[in-house]
C-alpha cells in the first residue's frame, strides 16, 4: 500500500506513519510530498482549514502515480469561537482515495492568548507567533502551539495522529463495507 502525505512537515508525515503502525496496516510505504494547500498560509476558520486539508490531499494524490490514498493535514485558528476565548487553535485532515472518495476529520481545540488575534488578522502565521512567544525556531515542526500550551501533554504530532486515525478508520470501514 502506498500513502502520500501532502506535506514535508515532520509533525504531519510522522503522524501518518505512526498511525499506519498503530492501526496495524501492513506492507505500506509513505511519501511526503510538499503540495499547495490552496488557502492562506494561516487559515482563519474551520472552513478554510478543511479546504486546505482537502486541497493538500487532492494535490498529493494527483501528483502520485500509484497511491492508494493521500492525506492532507492542515492547522488553523478559529477567531471568536467561544465566549471565553477570542482565538482557538484548530486542525483538520482529509483523506482522498484513488477511487475518489473523500473523508474529513477534525481534532483538538484549545484557546490561544487573546493577544495573538490582532497579529493573526494582520496576516502573521501562528507558527511565527509561537517562535516569537517561545524565543525558539520551528515550533510548528515540533510540539506546536498545542504542545506549548498543554505543557507537553499533547504535541502537534499527536494531534495530527488523532486526525489521521479518524481518517484511516473511516477509509478502512468503507473498504470493508465494499468488500
Amino acid at each position: 500500500m502506498k500513502v502520500i502525505v501532502g506535506s514535508s512537515n515532520p509533525a504531519k508525515y510522522k503522524a501518518v506513519q505512526q498511525e499506519l503502525i498503530n492501526l496495524g496496516f501492513e506492507d505500506w510505504e509513505t511519501v511526503a510530498l510538499e503540495v499547495d494547500s490552496g488557502v492562506s498560509n494561516q487559515p482563519l476558520s474551520d472552513e478554510e482549514t478543511v479546504n486546505g486539508a482537502l486541497q493538500r490531499a487532492r494535490n498529493a494524490l494527483e501528483n502520485s502515480v500509484d497511491a492508494d490514498f493521500a492525506i492532507g493535514l492542515e492547522g488553523g485558528v478559529v477567531l471568536g469561537s467561544t465566549p471565553s476565548s477570542e482565538v482557538m487553535v484548530c486542525n483538520w485532515g482529509a483523506l482522498v482515495s484513488k477511487d475518489g472518495r473523500e473523508y474529513i476529520a477534525g481534532g483538538a481545540r484549545i484557546p490561544l492568548p487573546d493577544a495573538f488575534k490582532e497579529e493573526l488578522l494582520a496576516g502573521k502565521e501562528l507558527g511565527d507567533l509561537m517562535d516569537e512567544y517561545c524565543k525558539r525556531k520551528d515550533i510548528r515542526k515540533h510540539e506546536g502551539a498545542l504542545g506549548i500550551f498543554t505543557d507537553g501533554a499533547v504535541s502537534r504530532m499527536e494531534m495530527f495522529q488523532h486526525v489521521s486515525k479518524l481518517l484511516m478508520g473511516q477509509w478502512r470501514f468503507n473498504e470493508k463495507k465494499q468488500a
